[in-house]
């Protein structure tokens, strides 16, 4: 079960939270999407315990988008520079 947290306050941060899976990806796809404001937008992967091969590959394309991660693990950040050799 993935939890979404949104705070907002100068930039819009939105914390990730639990297991991430393809399920998932279209629902932050949306929320993204839906971010109206001109502030720097950053996903908080500090408490993202699990992921599967659909969110890595989202999570590559949100930093393609200028999305920043935050707090990544480092079992995720390998995986994303992996996918880009």
């Amino acid at each position: 079960m993935l939890k979404i947290t949104r705070a907002q306050s100068g930039e819009v941060v939105i914390k990730l939270s639990g297991r991430m899976d393809a399920e998932n990806v279209s629902e932050l796809e949306t929320l993204l999407r839906s971010e109206t404001s001109n502030q720097p937008l950053f996903l908080d992967l500090k408490d993202l315990t699990l992921v599967d091969q659909s969110a890595v590959s989202f999570l590559r394309r949100c930093e393609t988008d200028l999305i920043s991660l935050r707090n990544c693990p480092a079992y995720i950040r390998e995986w994303i520079d992996g996918e880009q050799q």
